[in-house]
C-alpha cells in the first residue's frame, strides 16, 4: 500500500484504493452495477461523473488510476488547456512509450473547459485514443459538450448518507497507515451523528473537520484525543450548504420553494426558504419569486396574497436582514396557505397566444378615444355608454373586436374569493346569452 507524507491532508490520504474500501453510491459502484463491472473488468469506456462536492467522483477516478491496465493521466480543467491535451495525445500516440495507444484521461471540474477546449477532446474520444472520465459538480447536460456527452456514459453520484459519512470517518479513525489508528482518538457516537449531520453528504468536510479537531486537541491524562459535539460544532463553525447562488442546486431549491407554495405546504416552503438564506441567497431575489408566485398561483383566490408580498418587498427594502427573513416567511406563508387560482395567468397567456397567431381584429369605434377635432365625425367614441350612467354602475355593450365576439379567456375557480367573481360572473355570461 501507498504510503502517505504527514503534509497531505487526511481527506486525500483516505481516498479509495479499491471498489472495496469506496463508501456509498451504492446505485451506481454496487456489485453488479454498471460501472462496477466496469472497472473490475477493466473495460472502461468515457464516462461524465457528476455530483456534490466530496462524494466520490475523484475518488473512482483514483480507483480506475489503480486498477487499469491503460495508461492514466489526469489534468485539471483549472490549470490546463489545449497545450496539455495536445501533450498527452502525442504521448499516447507514440507506439515506443505507449503500444496500446489508448490513454484514460480523468479531467477534473470538467465544467470549466471552454467550448474549444472541449472541442479538443471531441475527435480523440470518437476515435478512442482518449478514453475520458470528466468529473463536475455541475449539471454536465448544460455545462459539458453535447457532442462529449453523446459519447459518454453520465453517472450521477449523490450526496452521501449519514451512514456514509460515518463509516468514513470510523475508517479515518482506525486507519494506521493514512489514518489516525496509531493515535488514540475517542469520538463519542453523539458527535459522530452530528458531525454527520452537519457534513451534509460530503466526506471533505467531514475528513477535514476531524482532522482539525485532532491537530488542534491535547491529549487528556490518558494519552486521547477526546471529540465531543463541542468540538464538532468548532471544527465545522457552520453546516455545509450543497449549493451556491450561481449552481444547478440553487435553481432546484427555488423550483422546490414555489411549488412547495403552489402545493400549499408552508412547512416545506418555510424549509426552502431558510435553506436558500442560510446558503446566502439575497432576500431581494427571494421575495421576487414569492411575488410572482401570488400573482400566478394564487391570483384572485385571495388577491391580498399579492400585497402582502408587495408589502414585504418594500419593507425588506427600508429594513435588511437578518429581520427581512420574518417579512419573507410571512409571505410564503401568506402565498402557501392562501386558496389557489392560475386563472389570470391561463387567462392573459390564451390572449398572447390569440394575438400572435390569430387576425384578432380592430378596437370597436365606440370604445375608440377621440382626441382631436374631426374624430368623432369620423365615428370615434360614437355610441359609448358610460357605466356610471346605469344601475349597477354596469351597462351591457360589446367591448370585444367583432372577430373576437363570444371569445372567453376569464374562467374563474370556485377557490377563496374567486367563488364570489365565480358566480357573478357566470350571471353575467348567462345574461347575454
Amino acid at each position: 500500500m501507498q504510503r502517505y507524507r504527514k503534509k497531505e491532508p487526511l481527506a486525500f490520504r483516505m481516498m479509495p484504493q479499491t471498489l472495496d474500501e469506496f463508501i456509498g453510491q451504492e446505485h451506481i459502484v454496487g456489485q453488479g452495477k454498471l460501472l462496477n463491472r466496469m472497472i473490475k473488468a477493466d473495460t472502461i469506456s468515457s464516462i461524465i461523473l457528476y455530483g456534490p462536492p466530496g462524494t466520490g467522483k475523484t475518488s473512482l477516478a483514483r480507483i480506475i488510476a489503480n486498477t487499469t491496465k491503460t495508461v492514466f493521466r489526469q489534468l485539471n480543467a483549472v490549470t490546463a488547456g489545449v497545450k496539455d491535451i495536445k501533450a498527452i495525445v502525442e504521448e499516447t500516440s507514440n507506439e515506443f512509450l505507449n503500444p496500446s495507444g489508448r490513454c484514460v484521461l480523468f479531467i477534473d471540474e470538467i465544467h470549466r473547459f471552454n467550448k474549444s477546449q472541449q472541442d479538443a477532446l471531441l475527435p480523440y474520444v470518437e476515435n478512442g485514443l482518449i478514453v475520458l472520465i470528466g468529473a463536475t459538480t455541475e449539471n454536465p447536460f448544460f455545462e459539458v459538450n453535447k457532442a462529449l456527452i453523446s459519447r459518454s456514459t453520465v453517472f450521477m453520484l449523490k450526496p452521501l448518507t449519514d451512514e456514509n459519512i460515518i463509516s468514513i470517518i470510523k475508517q479515518a479513525i482506525e486507519d494506521k497507515e493514512r489514518g489516525y489508528g496509531k493515535l488514540k482518538v475517542d469520538i463519542s457516537d453523539d458527535a459522530l451523528k452530528l458531525l454527520a449531520a452537519l457534513s451534509s453528504g460530503d466526506a471533505r468536510v467531514a475528513l477535514n473537520a476531524i482532522e482539525l479537531a485532532v491537530l488542534t486537541s491535547e491529549t487528556d491524562s490518558d494519552g486521547y484525543y477526546i471529540i465531543d459535539t463541542k468540538v464538532v460544532e468548532e471544527c465545522v463553525q457552520k453546516k455545509a450548504v450543497r449549493f451556491d447562488k450561481s449552481s444547478e442546486a440553487h435553481y432546484d431549491n427555488i423550483s422546490a420553494l414555489i411549488k412547495s407554495m403552489r402545493g400549499s405546504d408552508p412547512d416545506a416552503a418555510l424549509f426552502y426558504l431558510g435553506r436558500a438564506l442560510y446558503a446566502g441567497e439575497t432576500p431581494e431575489f427571494l421575495i421576487r419569486r414569492i411575488m410572482i408566485c401570488a400573482a400566478e398561483d394564487v391570483g384572485m383566490a385571495n388577491p391580498n396574497a399579492l400585497t402582502v408580498a408587495v408589502s414585504a418587498a418594500q419593507a425588506i427594502e427600508r429594513i435588511g436582514m437578518p429581520e427581512a427573513r420574518i417579512l419573507l416567511a410571512q409571505a410564503a406563508v401568506m402565498v402557501a396557505t392562501s386558496p389557489k387560482s392560475n386563472s389570470c395567468y391561463k387567462g392573459i397567456d390564451s390572449v398572447l397566444a390569440d394575438v400572435e397567431n390569430k387576425n384578432t381584429g380592430e378596437v370597436p369605434m365606440h370604445l375608440r378615444n377621440a382626441p382631436a377635432k374631426g374624430m368623432a365625425e369620423l365615428g370615434y367614441g360614437n355610441g359609448y355608454l358610460y357605466a356610471h350612467d346605469f344601475p349597477g354602475n354596469i351597462v351591457d355593450q360589446e367591448y370585444l373586436p367583432d372577430v373576437m365576439k363570444g371569445t372567453i379567456y376569464y374562467e374563474p375557480t370556485q377557490n377563496g374569493y374567486e367563488l364570489r367573481i365565480h358566480d357573478w360572473i357566470l350571471s353575467r355570461r348567462d345574461k347575454d346569452k
